[in-house]
């Protein structure tokens, strides 16, 4: 049985071109897991057919609420639509426990201290050391991209496959590592050509994209100046990228 990546969302946090924001859905044989759940996640699981209670572990990759800010609904929804018992591991940055939290209270007041039917868990990530949570191995790098908290891209192994995510980033040599031999490489391309701190740009990923060693790279997170140019990229065989899109299924 081979390991499915379904992009839920591959939107950036203003919803350029209606698109969703970032979610990735991966279904392998040994578990199935999220990475990123950002505030429209759950929406976008139902509308891909995707029932929300199969998650076992989220992954996140920072802190900004486009990355993260769908777990309260997630919750809720665990809660008062499917009566989950299954146990909940949400893993990602120092301080993901507490900010996971307060979004919780402040979205749905005293959601945190409601007594659940299944167990909710929170793992930090420690930078550069690869951790097992469950049958997933992942290994964070930090990047650069300011959110309160480190921010990482994940390389994240199960059953044999390697899915590897830049997360939000301004370009930094961690990616090469991340990216190298990897089955899948997301990763973002904010921008056409316009230099944005803290995060990448197609021309930037272009000049690297030698460096970037993964099977398949898929760009995601792209703003409306990207978007408007999605055939000549799909086009372009120099620079040799798949781009997602909401509802995109890899087959790995």
């Amino acid at each position: 049985m081979p390991t499915t990546l379904t992009v839920a969302g591959s939107g950036d946090p203003l919803g350029s071109g209606g698109r969703l924001q970032t979610c990735f859905h991966v279904d392998a044989p040994s578990t199935t897991f999220l990475i990123d759940c950002g505030a429209s996640s759950l929406p976008a699981l139902k509308a891909r057919g995707i029932d929300p209670d199969g998650v076992e572990t989220v992954l996140l990759t920072h802190l900004h609420g486009d990355h993260f800010g769908g777990l309260p609904f997630f919750v809720l929804d665990a809660q008062h639509r499917t009566d989950r018992t299954r146990p909940l591991r949400i893993v990602g940055p120092p301080g993901v426990a507490e900010r996971v939290t307060e979004a919780m209270d402040v979205f749905f007041p005293g959601l945190p201290d409601v007594e659940q039917a299944f167990d909710l868990s929170f793992v930090e990530f420690e930078g550069g050391e690869t951790s097992a949570v469950g049958p997933i191995r992942v290994t964070p790098h930090e990047v650069v991209h300011p959110s309160g908290a480190p921010s990482f891209a994940l390389r994240v192994t199960v059953d044999g496959t390697t899915i590897a995510y830049s997360g939000d980033t301004e370009w930094t040599d961690a990616l090469v590592d991340v990216a190298s031999g990897a089955d899948l490489f997301l990763c973002e391309s904010y921008s056409y050509d316009k230099e944005i701190p803290y995060h990448l740009s197609y021309e930037r990923i272009s000049a690297e994209r030698d460096r970037l060693d993964a099977d398949r790279v898929v760009l995601t997170h792209m703003r409306e100046d990207v978007l408007s140019r999605l055939p000549e990229l799909v086009e372009d065989a120099e620079m040799d990228v798949e781009v997602a899109d909401d509802g995109t299924r890899f087959t790995l």
